[in-house]
């Protein structure tokens, strides 16, 4: 798309798109944020070259949505999700593991999985330990040419995503695909967001 083009579309229109996007990620379940932006410029009828609102804008009328319409049980949703996501923190202490994603910001809904970043030598190291303590775990695609391997494991709440990557990566960053960089917390910051 040409800046041209980009500069016809308004930023009511951009904010048209993030607002029918974080409804669809609400409420039909939706966790990618680029096929929610699709899929609401579509259904409010606009052109393909419309200009998309970033993932900060969509993640924004998320949250607004979600404290209007889901209010209190959102947040008894997200602190279920945290609960366990602590579990599964302690659980995995020997891969020095953060949670990150929707769990964390307080976006998740009820399709969401719960995102673990794990730092281990092999990705076979983490399949041995989840294997000699009976719980199983499948490979999933990895969509970061920096990640290991993504396991995903079923839990009472929701499914969890264990991404893993070599030890050398805990130190570096990574960024979200608008650059925003993925926060990431360990379990003692995780206990003190939860007596909040």
């Amino acid at each position: 798309m040409t800046r041209h083009e980009r500069q016809r579309t308004s930023p009511g229109t951009r904010a048209s798109i993030a607002s029918a996007a974080a409804r669809l990620m609400a409420e039909d379940g939706i966790t990618d944020y680029h096929h929610a932006k699709k899929k609401a410029a579509r259904q409010l009828g606009l052109p393909d070259n419309s200009a998309f609102p970033d993932n900060a804008e969509v993640e924004a009328e998320l949250r607004a949505y979600r404290t209007l319409y889901q209010g209190e049980e959102h947040e008894e949703l997200i602190a279920a999700l945290r609960h366990t996501a602590l579990e599964l923190l302690d659980l995995l202490a020997a891969f020095n593991p953060y949670l990150t994603g929707s769990v964390l910001d307080g976006t998740a809904g009820e399709h969401s999985r719960i995102d673990i970043q794990l730092f281990a030598d092999s990705a076979k190291e983490v399949e041995i330990f989840l294997l000699n303590r009976g719980i199983d775990a499948s490979h999933v695609e990895v969509r970061n040419e920096r990640v290991e391997a993504v396991l995903r494991m079923e839990t009472d709440t929701a499914d969890a995503d264990l991404i893993i990557m070599p030890p050398n990566m805990e130190r570096v960053c990574l960024k979200r695909h608008d650059g925003r960089p993925h926060e990431r917390i360990r379990a003692d910051a995780l206990r003190a967001l939860l007596k909040e």
